[in-house]
Formats: structure tokens, C-alpha cells, sequence
């Protein structure tokens, strides 16, 4: 019988209190109501009251010189509690307990101690006796103060052990890369995470000058070497980029040398922008390639894209694509009096127009669906919103795609620019934009020449109403700039997409190069030329340094935690129709002028006269009517003598 109790006593302890169990009932566990924490302080003062009592009675001396002891103790507890109340020493979490509560037990003991000896002070002037022993009172408070202080950093001593779940999730031993404030913040916050994350082993000082310090109780490492040594030296195995001062040349050297030797990099904002504070672990995340590819924050003329747009009615066409819709964001900003948000896709468009009514602003929101080869339905929209300043981005820029229906790219591209800018001259319109690419120099594809051929016949209006000496005629800007991050179409999230599929990333040559540019960058840049424009200039923006694909999707690769060839492979496909290995922002007979702002130049190109050219982009316009591939390439050829077809049907036409 008393085998059979033994065996189910073990079986009760192994069930209810096994490390598993325990675990399990301490992340279960919710916060204890304030008074239970009340009532365990209270009961940590009577421990601190009875160990005083104790010591002082062996030497012989009264803790309590007053007959009255019971009421003294009732008196003690009391003042002690009502000072838990003003300082709510009670109030915060035992398990996330911080300096702040330690400083809160601090005053509220000091206080107890300040109000005992005025009232020992007073009882013996008025009495000419003292209650207690002044000594006993204040070794008392510092044994309360311990008491409290100890209980706490048990608790969350505790907790942490637990909650760390070393047993199940292996932690990522990482350093963090700076020491000023905002690395402090992010090692504080997560180390305290749950689920932890990380296991924090040290700090990287770049100065090297807090060489043997510690911070948050962890070292400050010595970069001798290069990043990666030291790393390995601690055993981490990523690093926290989270020193603000850090420029981009400096964490992208940091990158490079922990992706060649497969460490991991995180990047973390400033704390300061971090709207819930609660979710740490997500806002640390892995680096990706648009961090890298960022450059140094533009600095806009704010004052005269503010005359350009304020109070005016701005027509946005395109407004539902990447850059369209980043446009209508950025001139938001801006206050205009209302925003004509123009495209032919329902679904993305209603997705901006509930984006964009989130948004707390005096501006009206004008949602119209259109083609803007439809030059029935332009008209009526000039006509009814009498737009001041229009942006043009809508087009279609599938290379491959165009290649195919190059039809479809002359009525879209050519008659639908061409439509919005003869409208924009009759309703007077002040300024019109148009969003062109670098595939429009020297094109070797049916997408870029089309994009050239409206290049041509918007400056073309623009030197007609020179001539014509038009004091209100509208003022055409051309800007021009390569590939975007993020949009429809670019490489970075087909490669994400392959990548999170296990590849291969899919690239069309190995020697192929691109200029990238951020979509906000890019847009940015746009208003800011649109501000600057007289008209009939094309700008074309500084990319920065091309990148070779090859390069991106390596480094992407390895950013995402892989191996390139080992565990995702590169396939080369061949060069898509119209598809050329570099592009570039001018061509052979352009020069360029600087502007005020150093990221924007003014491309000096011919300008065509706009009687001969409107002639041959009409005779261009039935022919794309009539569907005929050969003869609208050919034709197209005729308008951009420099349009040399590369991999593709046309190359025939060139011969």
C-alpha cells in the first residue's frame, strides 16, 4: 500500500511540478492583482520588523522603548502602505521591474524613515520619551528596502530563466553594432523580449574607445580586425546594426564582410520611431537589398513644390501603379485643393482610394477610372475638373510584353501622352509632367522607343507655343530615370519570390547592369523637377552606380540566410526580346546641364517642330490601329532613327 502511495506521489510531482510543466505554468501565468503584491511587501516588512527586533534584542538594547508595541507595529505597516499608495510601488509588473521601481521603493522607505523620526523627534520634546529606537528604525528601513528590492529581482530572475526556453528555440547569438543610446535601448528591450530572439553577447564600439567597459553588464568589443572576426571570436552569429551615426558607405562595408563569411545582419529603426514598443523581435529584422541600395535622404525645395500644388487641382494619371500611387502620396503632403486620381485598373485603384481617405487631410479625393486613349472620356474629365497641374505615369513598360503587342504600346504610350497633352493645352493646364525611362535613350526595343517618341512631340508643344509666344501656354517637363525598387515588374521581388520558393533566381545574362532607385526617391526627384521645369526640359536623375544583377541576386541570396549555387541556384535564361545589357540616360548627341539640386540634370536634346512630327506620329497612330506589327515598328524606326531592335522579330526591319 505504501508502495502503491509512493508511486503515485512521484507520478503527481513528475506531472504537476516537472521543468516542463513548470514552464508551461509560468508563461500562463497572468499579472497579480495589486493587492497581492501589497500583501507580499507587507509581509516582507513584518520579515524586515521581526529581524531587527531580533538583532537588537541580542545586544541587549529596545527595539521599541515604548510600552505600546502593538499599536507601533500597526502604525509602522500603515505608514508603510499608505506610502506604497503615493508611490505605487505596486503598480508595475514584478517581472518586468526596472531602476524606476527600485527608485519608487527607495523614496517611499525614505519617507517612512522621515516621518518616524519627526514623530520620535516630537514624542520625546512634548513627552520627554522616545517610542523607539532611532538606530533599530534605520536599519529596519534599509532591511525593508532589501527585502523588497531582493523579492522583485528574484521574480524577474526567475521569469527570464523560463522564459528564455533554451530548451526549445535556439537563441541567435548576436552583437550590436554601435554604443550610443539607441543600441542601449535595443539591447534592453530585447533582452527582456518574450519569446527571446536573440542572446546578446557584446557591444561593438567603431571608435574602439570603450575598450574593458561594460554595458547592460556585457562587454564592449575591439574591432582589431575585420567584423567577422571578431564575430567568430565571440561565437555570434549575426550582428545588429543599430548605431544611427553609421553612414550607408559604412553599413554596406559591414554587410559585405558578414554575408562573405555567412553571418547574419539585422537592422533595427531608431527606437524613436518605433510605434509599439511591445513587438521588439519584429522591427529587428533581417537587412534587405533596399537598405543597401538606399542612398543619402533627398532634400526637397519644399517651398517651391509648396507654390507648385498647394490650392491647385492636380490630375494624376497612372494613379493606381507603383509610381503613380506614390506620386498621389507625396503630393498629399503637399495640400492641394483636390488630387484626380486617373486609372484603368478597379481593383489597385480602390485599394489607393481607401489608402488615401485614411488619410487626414482637407483635400478632396477624386476617384475616376479611365483609359487615357479614350480621348472622349479625357475630355470630359478636363472639362469638369479644370485640372492645374497634371502628372503623367500611366503607361504600359513591360519590355517583353511590348515586344509582342506593339500595337498596344503606340496606342497607350504615344496617343494616350499625346491625348493629355493637347488637353492640356486647350484647358490651359500650368504644368504637365511626364514620367519617362532611360529605355528611351537610344531604344532597342518597341517599350523605350514609344516612351521617346512622346518625349519628342511634348517638347514638340512646348517649342510651338514658344514660337507662338503663348503667355499662358503650358509648360511640358519631361523627367527621365531607370529601374525602381519594388515596382511592377523590377527584379527585386521576382528574386524574393524566388527565393522564398528555394529558386533558382532566374537571370536573363551574367554581364547585365541596371541603375536602381527607391520609389519614393524616385517620385521625389519628380515633384522636384516638375517644381524647377520652364518647360520642354527633359531631367534625368542621378542613379547612382549601376549594378551588375548578377551581384544583386548573390547578395540577396545570402541576405535571405542562403548559400548561392549551394542552396539557391542562378539560372541564366538568355536575353528577353528588346532587351539590352546596360541602359543608359543619355544618348550619343546629348549633353546635360547641372540644376540647383545635385541628384537632377537637364538632358540637351533636339527638339523636333511639332508640323512635322504630329504628321508622323498620326500616320504612326492608324497604322497601330490597322495591328500591323511590321509596319508600326517600322514606322516607329522612321520617327527614333537611333531605335536599333536587340534580340528581337524586328532586327530584320534594321537591315
Amino acid at each position: 500500500m505504501d508502495k502503491n502511495n509512493n508511486v503515485n506521489l512521484d507520478g503527481f510531482v513528475s506531472k504537476y511540478f516537472s521543468r516542463a510543466n513548470l514552464r508551461f505554468n509560468i508563461h500562463n501565468l497572468s499579472y497579480l492583482p495589486r493587492w497581492i503584491i501589497v500583501m507580499l511587501d507587507v509581509s516582507v516588512l513584518i520579515i524586515a520588523f521581526f529581524f531587527t527586533y531580533l538583532i537588537f534584542r541580542g545586544t541587549g538594547l529596545d527595539y521599541i522603548i515604548t510600552p505600546d508595541s502593538l499599536i507601533f507595529v500597526s502604525s509602522f505597516i500603515s505608514v508603510n502602505v499608505f506610502f506604497f499608495w503615493v508611490f505605487r510601488t505596486y503598480s508595475g509588473i514584478i517581472r518586468h521591474s526596472s531602476y524606476i521601481d527600485a527608485v519608487k521603493l527607495l523614496f517611499s522607505q525614505m519617507a517612512v524613515l522621515v516621518v518616524f523620526l519627526f514623530f520620535n523627534f516630537f514624542h520625546e520634546l512634548l513627552f520627554g520619551t522616545k517610542v523607539f529606537l532611532n538606530t533599530a528604525l534605520f536599519i529596519n528601513i534599509v532591511l525593508s528596502f532589501c527585502g523588497l528590492f531582493l523579492y522583485r529581482v528574484v521574480v524577474k530572475q526567475t521569469f527570464e530563466l523560463y522564459f528564455s526556453e533554451k530548451g526549445n528555440n535556439k537563441l541567435i547569438r548576436a552583437i550590436i553594432y554601435g554604443t550610443d543610446a539607441n543600441a542601449m535601448s535595443v539591447a534592453n528591450a530585447l533582452k527582456f523580449e518574450t519569446p527571446s530572439r536573440f542572446k546578446i553577447v557584446g557591444f561593438v564600439d567603431k571608435n574602439n574607445q570603450n575598450e574593458s567597459k561594460r554595458m547592460l553588464d556585457l562587454p564592449i568589443l575591439v574591432q582589431k580586425k575585420k567584423l567577422p572576426t571578431l564575430m567568430r571570436s565571440v561565437g555570434a552569429e549575426g550582428v545588429i546594426i543599430a548605431d544611427k551615426s553609421l553612414t550607408k558607405e559604412e553599413q554596406l562595408i559591414i554587410v559585405d564582410q558578414c554575408l562573405e563569411y555567412n553571418f547574419k545582419v539585422y537592422n533595427v529603426p531608431l527606437i524613436s520611431n518605433w510605434e509599439n514598443q511591445k513587438e521588439i523581435s519584429q522591427k529587428v529584422k533581417n537587412i534587405e537589398i533596399e537598405d543597401l541600395l538606399e542612398r543619402k535622404p533627398i532634400v526637397l525645395d519644399n517651398k517651391s513644390i509648396t507654390k507648385q500644388l498647394k490650392d491647385k487641382t492636380v490630375l494624376i494619371t497612372g494613379a493606381a501603379g507603383s509610381i503613380g500611387s506614390e506620386i498621389v502620396r507625396q503630393v498629399l503632403s503637399f495640400h492641394p485643393k483636390q488630387i484626380i486620381i486617373l486609372d484603368q485598373a478597379e481593383t489597385p485603384l480602390h485599394h489607393l482610394c481607401l489608402e488615401t481617405e485614411a488619410v487626414v487631410s482637407n483635400t478632396k479625393i477624386r476617384t475616376v477610372i479611365g483609359d487615357i486613349r479614350n480621348q472622349g472620356a479625357l475630355e470630359n474629365l478636363f472639362s469638369l475638373y479644370q485640372p492645374q497641374v497634371v502628372f503623367h505615369a500611366a503607361a504600359y513598360k513591360h519590355v517583353p510584353l511590348m515586344e509582342e503587342n506593339p500595337s498596344q504600346a503606340i496606342l497607350t504610350n504615344i496617343r494616350g501622352t499625346k491625348n493629355l497633352a493637347d488637353l492640356s493645352c486647350k484647358y490651359n493646364v500650368k504644368k504637365f509632367v511626364m514620367v519617362s525611362t532611360d529605355k528611351a535613350v537610344n531604344p532597342s526595343n518597341v517599350m523605350g522607343a514609344s516612351k521617346r517618341i512622346a518625349e519628342k512631340y511634348v517638347q514638340s508643344l512646348h517649342l510651338r507655343s514658344q514660337r507662338e509666344n503663348h503667355a499662358t501656354s503650358t509648360k511640358f517637363i519631361t523627367t527621365r530615370f531607370g529601374n525602381v525598387l519594388g515596382s511592377n515588374g523590377s527584379v527585386v521581388p521576382l528574386f524574393t519570390k524566388q527565393i522564398a520558393e528555394g529558386g533558382p533566381i532566374t537571370i536573363t545574362h551574367p554581364d547585365i547592369i541596371r541603375y536602381f532607385m527607391t520609389i519614393p526617391e524616385a517620385c521625389q526627384l519628380v515633384l522636384e523637377a516638375g517644381a524647377m521645369g520652364n518647360g520642354g526640359e527633359i531631367y534625368i536623375f542621378d542613379m547612382g552606380k549601376p549594378v551588375k544583377i548578377i551581384d544583386l541576386a548573390r547578395k540577396m541570396i545570402k541576405l535571405a540566410g542562403f548559400i548561392p549555387e549551394k542552396d539557391i541556384k542562378i539560372q541564366i535564361v538568355g536575353l528577353r526580346p528588346g532587351e539590352k545589357l546596360y541602359e543608359e540616360l543619355l544618348n550619343d548627341t546629348s549633353t546635360t546641364l547641372p540644376t540647383y539640386h545635385e541628384k537632377i540634370m537637364i538632358a540637351q536634346e533636339i527638339q523636333e517642330e511639332f508640323e512635322n512630327l504630329h504628321v508622323d506620329i498620326d500616320e504612326l497612330i492608324d497604322t497601330a490601329n490597322q495591328y500591323e506589327n511590321d509596319a508600326v515598328v517600322a514606322k516607329m524606326k522612321k520617327i527614333v532613327p537611333e531605335f536599333i531592335s536587340m534580340n528581337s522579330a524586328f532586327e530584320l526591319l534594321d537591315k
